[in-house]
């Protein structure tokens, strides 16, 4: 198990905690039972460190409270492929959690130094018979957050679905343009973290990104994307 980190018992914003999806519509008192009836506990990470392991089972899903992790899937050959991405606020492993005997098929590393939140949502079937209001909000919040993730991991085969480079990238980045409501954004990811997003080549990719600066599709700086107008027009064309 390649599980590393520094635990930390306390540091844990009651304040931030009640922003998050899984703590929604929860009071100040009603976190603090939860975090003690789920035996929640911090950890701090290196960038590049191991959170989760393929080939481990787990009880426990993160909560990322700082910094951000990539959820993996490296083949037989050692081949990368970045299958997610999990920032400040969102989660991470919560199908595994509520599965503890399923082994886990993705690796969770550390994209930067970050903290994160571990809480022990197995224990929630043991918790059913206790008549606490907080006990069927978090388990509402937890089924809207597997959904969410579900949306995000049949987004990914969509963007890596067509057999063109350009094509792929074009669905990546007009998605998360449509998904901040700009056509100037950052992405969270550096060159080689797309190409295994995209299920590409890193000289490919950059090739291609090349191209369609050179053909007025993109404006980019390192992580930094800017969509042409006229875009979807030439897209459109091709």
């Amino acid at each position: 198990m390649r599980r590393a980190g520094k635990e930390r018992k306390n540091g844990m914003e009651i304040a931030d905690l009640s922003r998050t999806a899984f703590f929604q519509g929860l009071t100040d008192p009603e976190i603090r039972s939860a975090l003690e009836a789920l035996c929640a506990f911090e950890r701090t990470y290196r960038k590049d460190e191991w959170i989760l392991s393929a080939g481990d089972t787990t009880q426990v899903m993160g909560l990322v409270l700082t910094g951000s992790v990539t959820i993996e899937h490296t083949d037989l050959w050692g081949r990368r492929t970045i299958l997610s991405h999990a920032g400040e606020g969102q989660f991470f492993a919560e199908t595994y959690a509520t599965l503890p005997d399923a082994v886990l098929l993705v690796d969770v590393r550390a994209n930067e130094d970050c903290r994160i939140l571990f809480i022990r949502i197995s224990r929630l079937g043991s918790l059913s018979g206790r008549m606490e209001p907080w006990l069927l909000r978090i388990t509402q919040n937890l089924l809207r957050i597997s959904m969410r993730k579900n949306l995000r991991l049949s987004r990914r085969s969509l963007h890596t679905a067509p057999k063109s480079a350009r094509s792929r990238i074009m669905s990546y980045l007009y998605a998360v343009s449509l998904q901040k409501h700009a056509v100037s954004f950052d992405i969270p990811y550096d060159r080689q973290q797309m190409a295994d997003y995209l299920n590409l080549d890193r000289t490919a990719l950059s090739k291609e990104l090349s191209r369609m600066k050179a053909d007025g599709l993109i404006e980019y700086r390192k992580n930094h994307f800017t969509l042409q107008a006229n875009t979807r027009t030439q897209e459109e064309e091709r």
